[in-house]
Order: structure tokens, then C-alpha cells, then sequence
């Protein structure tokens, strides 16, 4: 059974000349009122107040698109608010070409400005009703500027695939049945979508996932970030240069999305022609040879979203709305004692509503633009489940709030797919669970990178370990898009973007070349992705063997292995190949020989596969450690100060879901985002898109 978006109405009409002639007259009372209540604005004639909401209507309609051109730098960080300020400036001289229009400074035309954008605004609610009347009105509005190509009527049917970052199998389960979840209750129910797991890689983040998934390869890709020994460097996924550097790597040009698709709000590209808020495509930051032609105007996702100020003023609303509900939530946390939690004050209830409300709006409506003018797939990423899962917890009150937000917009998306020249089967997806626990510093008191570096002789500084909390490389992304001029303010936000991955374990220069990487100890460094620790020994070249480390570091295996935080380590031994070690056990990849309790029992059958293939990667680190998944708590402490996490094994980090139309199939169990790679290119070459058939052909011949 194909799947079709609901039928019913999308829009209410007979409204347009109705909302039209009530906001103008809403206007015009408003500013009757203004001129009574707020001091250094008068008109003198009544006739003033109607001539000026007219030309105010214009203003906003004409002038707000140029002025976000030129202010979207500052108004992504003020939540659209800072172009109400260029806005005030043009009312201002509105105002004063008006005969007998008093206004005293521009102060006063922007309380003018916000106060008729405002009006605006609820005039286009009470209309509406709600909010999806609302969002599907602005989406007939872009239909019709599109003009569908000849034969648009022929196309075969499209794909958008909508990740939903670190929502694990088990707890969209859960969200389905309780009904968090109510878009994917009813695909379900109706049986027109099916639930299905996949694996992941032993590298259960991001990174690794969403390469593996858009390119066919995520072969050397080791955690989040990661140390290369040849190069005395720290790879960072969320780092411009190294994302491009990455996707140079694995991309052939024929990635899911090559042919005319579209990248939104994701790490690597997927060789699509149309990005937005797309890491490894920053033109600004990427060097030439890295980049890749890209077809789309810079910027046009959140600039088709931002043009409009009522848009700019209910995404102000709403932001300050999460960073309120944060407040909440870490202080309802606080007083009811629970655990784990981890520290959130500072900057982070303002850095939340960058995952969880602004960039969200910004993929939603360039996705909207995607189906509007016919692109056979899209594949996006909406990271806020992700973000509040690491600070609140995987299924915490106001973590589960935000899964509900993300559920309508996917619902929005699937209904306004009735709007496009084509047909769209939503795919729905995560690149990895998350598994909740205290974390490993505040459980023993010292993180990983201290506790290697004490055992390796070395004395590192208290702020070893310390990274940013907030996930906030989408954020980058919009704000490297959006700062594409030469000017100096838009060097120094470039500047802060570079900087924006980079803490005491990964430091690098201001033009992202590598930098002096800091050892923990004499020769030794860490380097952590959630539940996985990486250790390397600088002084020797190539991967270090066991019995040489241990020779010279005599204390550290031993310990770690005692250590009740650690679950295994993946060391290479002279004499018996690659061998994971654990408290009560050894296991030996290479024979399979196992003495005393096997160590990745806890973790699956896959386990042994997954760690056997990353021991063949060129940089894999020469102690890769793993934290200790208790199965009775479906717990485990990431090295990372986060409440739920992932990046290794153990628990639901290490299974994915896909939501797809049940007509699609599913090839029995998938390990590994390579696989699901597979799995995806089949569905496009099996819709014909010609793109994927040629793919799948030329993979075939070779």
C-alpha cells in the first residue's frame, strides 16, 4: 500500500482579502492607540493612522527581504529580532515623510515596528485557529511562486528522509504507545508505515551514522572526534574544514542524494546539489579544494524562512518560550534530588532554542522549498531531541516535550507533500539511540582523560575533559552560511565558528589548520566520544602494541580493565592479533578464543564484528576503551558529561529505528549505517529514480 498524505482541507479559504483588510484595520487601530499611550509618537490628523498602516504594509512586504539579506548574521542570534531594529530605521523615515507625524528617534520607531508586526501576527492566529493553518497558508504562498517544470506530472515519486538525532528504538516505542508520538501511532495503525531497528556501528554518533548513510562509507571514521597520529591532529566532525576533509574522503560523487537532491541541517552532504546548514559545505570556511559545487543560492533555507517578520517575531516567541521551559525543567530537576543530571545553567538555556525551535523552523521550511519545487529526495536532521536528551535525560518530561514538537512538524511536512508538482513517501529515522547514566566524571570523580594521564605519570589540569555542552554545530553551520562577506565583524563571527568545537583536548589554529594537541601525559593522548575513549602514544609511529605498552605504561591496562566505569578495551597484541580485554575475561577477535566471561557479552552479537572492523582502520587508537553497559539498569557512564549519550556500545544507543512505508520492505537485520545506505539506495532505484538505478548499476558491473 502507497502511502498519501491525509485528505481534508489544508487551508480554510475566503480568508486573504478578509485577514488583508482586517490587519490593516487592526493597524490603523493600533497605531490610534499608540499615539495616545506611547510618549514621542503623535499624529496630528485622522486620517494619518490609515495612510500609515498602508505604507507600513508595504514597508514590511517590500523592504524586510532586503533587510534580511544584509542582517541575517545578527538576527539568527537574536531570533530574527535585530532586523525589526533596519526595519525601525525605514519607519522611521516612513513616519517622518508623512505630513504631521510626529516621532522622536528610532527607539520609538521600533517599538512601532514590533508593535504592527505583533498585530500581524495575531490578526494571521485568529484566523487561522491554529498553528498548522497558519503554516500550510505560508506554504500555499510558495507554491505558487513555484512554476513546475514540463512534465512534472511524470516524475517518479520522491523520498524525504527525516532524522530525528539519537531517538533510539526503544523510546520511540514508548513515544508511540504513550502517545508522544502521534503521527507515528497513526502511520502505524493504519499500516501504511512499518517500525523497524537497525544496528549501528561500534562508532554510535553522528559522525560515522549520517557518512555511512549519505556516502555508502564510513570506513575510519572512529567517534565524534578522534587523534591522527601522522598528522599529530584532532579530527572533529562538527568542525568545518574537518567535516569537508571527511566527506572528501568517503564521497565518489554518487551519494544518496547526487542528482538534484537536497541536504538539510546535516554534517556531510550526501554529494546533493541544494545544502543549507550543512557542515562539510560552509563555503566560507571549507578550502577550495575541499569544497564541492553546490548550485542552490547560499542561504535560501532560513532565508525563505526569516523574509517574513511575523515568522522572525513568533520564532522570537516561541525560542524565549524554550529558554523558560529549561529554566523549569533544571530546576524541577534540582529540587525533586533526581539523578543523573547534569549541571545547565551558564549559556545553555540560550544556546537550546538554536537546536530546539530556530534551526528546526529553518529545515522545516527549506524542506518545505524542497517539495515545493519537485526534488526527488531530501534527507534532513532535526538535532533537538538529541541536544535535551544529553542534559535533561532520553525520556525526561521536557525531553519528551520536544520529541512531540518535532512529531507535528513531520506531520506539517507530510500534509503540505499534497502542495508539491510530485509525489513524497516520508521516511522517518535516527542515526543512533541513547543510553542514559551518570556520568563518568561525577560517578569517580575524575574524567577518563585525567585518570589515563595519572596512570601514564602525567599530571593534567583540572579543565582536561571539559567540552561544550551544548551540540551546537547546526547552529555553526547557519551561522558560517549567513557571514559570507569580508567585513570584519563577519571575520570575527567566522572566527568564532572555527573556534566553536575546540576545547583544552582538541585545540587548533584560528584558520582551522592543526594545532598542538595536548597530552594528558608525556606523549599520551585522549581523546573522548561519549561512551568511547581513545588513547594514543605520540612517541611511537603506527599502532602500539600491547606488549609494549605494557612495558612502559605497566600500571594502565591493569587499571583500566579493574576500573568499574570501564567495559572493555581493544588493544593489539604481537602474538595473538587484536584482543579485548575485560575484568573477568579476554576475548581474541582473530580466533575467537575466549578465556574466563566473555567481555562483550553485555553488548550483542554483533559486538565482535563491529570492534574486529574498526581494529583495521588506519587511525584506530592504540587503547580504545568502552564504558561499562550494566544490562539490569540499562545504564552506563559516557566519559562525557551528559545525561543520555552515545558514541559506543552498550544499551539503545546502539539501535536506530527507520519509520518507512510498509511497501518498501526491509531486508531482515541491518548492521552498520553502510547497510542502511544500501537499504535506502534500493528504495530510490525501485521508486526509478534514475540516479540511484545508475548507481545501482555501476555497483553491479564493478
Amino acid at each position: 500500500m502507497t502511502t498519501t498524505a491525509p485528505k481534508g482541507r489544508l487551508l480554510r479559504g475566503g480568508r486573504a482579502v478578509a485577514r488583508l483588510l482586517l490587519v490593516w484595520a487592526a493597524v490603523t487601530g493600533a497605531l490610534r492607540l499608540l499615539d495616545v499611550l506611547l510618549p514621542g509618537f503623535r499624529m496630528t490628523h485622522w486620517w494619518q493612522p490609515t495612510v500609515c498602516a498602508l505604507l507600513l504594509g508595504l514597508l514590511a512586504a517590500v523592504v524586510w527581504p532586503l533587510v534580511m539579506r544584509i542582517a541575517y548574521p545578527l538576527a539568527f542570534f537574536t531570533f530574527g529580532l535585530s532586523g525589526f531594529v533596519l526595519l525601525g530605521a525605514g519607519t522611521l523615515a516612513v513616519f517622518r515623510s508623512v505630513p504631521g507625524v510626529e516621532i522622536a528617534n528610532i527607539r520609538t520607531a521600533v517599538i512601532v515596528t514590533v508593535a504592527m508586526a505583533a498585530v500581524g501576527a495575531l490578526i494571521s492566529s485568529l484566523l487561522a485557529i491554529d498553528e498548522d493553518e497558519i503554516f500550510f497558508r505560508r506554504a500555499d504562498r510558495r507554491r505558487r511562486r513555484h512554476t513546475p517544470a514540463v512534465g512534472d506530472g511524470e516524475l517518479p515519486p520522491g523520498v524525504v528522509f527525516l532524522q530525528i538525532d539519537g531517538l533510539g528504538f526503544d523510546t520511540v516505542r514508548r513515544a508511540v504507545r504513550d502517545g508522544d508520538m502521534p503521527t507515528f501511532a497513526a502511520w502505524l495503525a493504519e499500516g501504511s508505515h512499518a517500525l523497524t531497528p537497525w544496528h549501528t556501528d561500534w562508532s554510535s554518533q553522528t559522525g560515522a551514522s549520517v557518512c555511512g548513510i549519505l556516502h555508502g562509507s564510513n570506513h575510519d571514521i572512529l567517534g565524534f572526534r578522534w587523534y591522527e597520529k601522522d598528522r599529530d591532529h584532532v579530527m572533529a566532525c562538527a568542525h568545518p574544514t574537518d567535516a569537508a576533509e571527511i566527506e572528501r574522503r568517503h564521497s565518489d560523487g554518487r551519494g544518496l542524494l547526487a542528482g538534484d537532491g537536497a541536504s538539510r541541517g546535516n554534517l556531510f552532504s550526501g554529494d546533493a546539489d541544494h545544502v543549507s546548514l550543512t557542515m562539510s559545505s560552509l563555503p566560507v570556511l571549507v578550502p577550495k579544494n575541499l569544497r564541492h559545487r553546490r548550485h542552490e543560492r547560499l542561504g535560501a533555507g532560513y532565508y525563505a524562512y526569516f523574509a517574513n517578520p511575523v515568522n522572525a517575531l513568533r520564532t522570537f516567541a516561541v525560542a524565549l518560550a524554550d529558554v523558560f521551559r529549561e529554566i523549569n525543567a533544571s530546576v524541577r530537576q534540582r529540587r525533586a534530588g533526581v539523578v543523573p543530571r547534569v549541571p545547565r545553567g551558564g549559556w545553555y538555556p540560550l544556546a537550546r532554542p538554536g537546536t530546539t525551535v530556530i534551526a528546526r523552523d529553518v529545515v522545516v521550511s527549506a524542506i518545505l522549498g524542497d517539495m515545493l519545487a519537485g526534488r526527488p529526495v531530501v534527507y534532513a536532521d532535526f538535532l533537538g531531541y538529541d541536544e535535551v536528551a544529553h542534559h535533561s535525560g532520553i525520556e525526561r518530561f521536557d525531553t519528551l516535550a520536544v520529541l512531540r514538537s518535532i512529531d507535528q512538524q513531520i506531520a506539517r511536512l507530510h500534509r503540505a507533500s499534497r502542495l508539491a508538482p510530485r509525489r513524497y513517501h516520508l521516511v522517518a529515522l535516527s542515526d543512533h539511540g541513547q543510553t542514559q547514566g551518570q556520568a563518568f566524571s561525577q560517578r569517580f570523580g575524575e574524567t577518563i582523560e585525567a585518570y589515563v594521564g595519572r596512570l601514564c605519570g602525567g599530571s593534567p589540569s583540572p579543565s582536561a575533559g571539559k567540552r561544550r555542552q551544548a551540540e551546537s554545530w547546526q547552529i555553526n553551520a547557519a551561522l558560517a552560511e549567513a557571514t559570507k562577506s569580508g567585513g570584519l565583524i563577519a571575520r570575527r563571527l567566522r572566527a568564532r565558528v572555527e573556534d566553536a568545537e575546540c576545547a583544552d583536548d582538541r585545540p587548533r589554529t584560528t584558520s582551522g589548520s592543526p594545532g598542538a594537541v595536548t597530552r594528558v601525559a608525556p606523549g599520551v593522548v585522549v581523546v573522548v566520544s561519549g561512551h568511547l575513549a581513545m588513547v594514543s602514544f605520540t612517541e611511537h609511529e603506527g599502532r602500539v602494541e600491547l606488549e609494549t605498552i605494557e612495558r612502559e605504561f605497566p600500571d594502565l591496562l591493569p587499571s583500566l580493565v579493574d576500573h568499574p566505569g570501564v567495559g572493555f578495551l581493544l588493544v593489539r597484541s604481537r602474538e595473538f592479533g587484536p584482543v579485548v580485554l575485560g575484568r573477568d575475561g579476554l576475548h581474541r577477535l582473530a580466533t575467537g578464543v575466549v578465556i574466563g566471561e566473555d567481555p562483550l557479552l553485555p553488548y550483542g552479537p554483533h559486538a565482535a564484528d563491529l570492534i574486529r572492523r574498526v581494529d583495521t582502520f588506519p587511525h584506530c587508537a592504540d587503547v580504545m576503551i568502552n564504558s561499562r553497559y550494566d544490562p539490569d539498569s540499562d545504564q552506563a557512564s559516557p566519559f562525557e558529561t551528559h545525561v543520555g549519550s552515545h558514541g559506543g556500545l552498550g544499551g539503545p544507543q546502539q539501535r536506530g529505528f527507520v519509520v518507512h512505508p510498509r511497501e518498501f520492505g526491509f531486508p531482515g537485520e541491518v548492521v552498520g549505517a553502510e547497510a542502511l545506505h544500501q537499504v535506502f539506495r534500493g528504495w530510490l532505484a525501485d521508486l526509478g529514480q534514475t540516479t540511484a538505478v545508475a548507481t545501482a548499476v555501476s555497483e553491479v558491473v564493478s
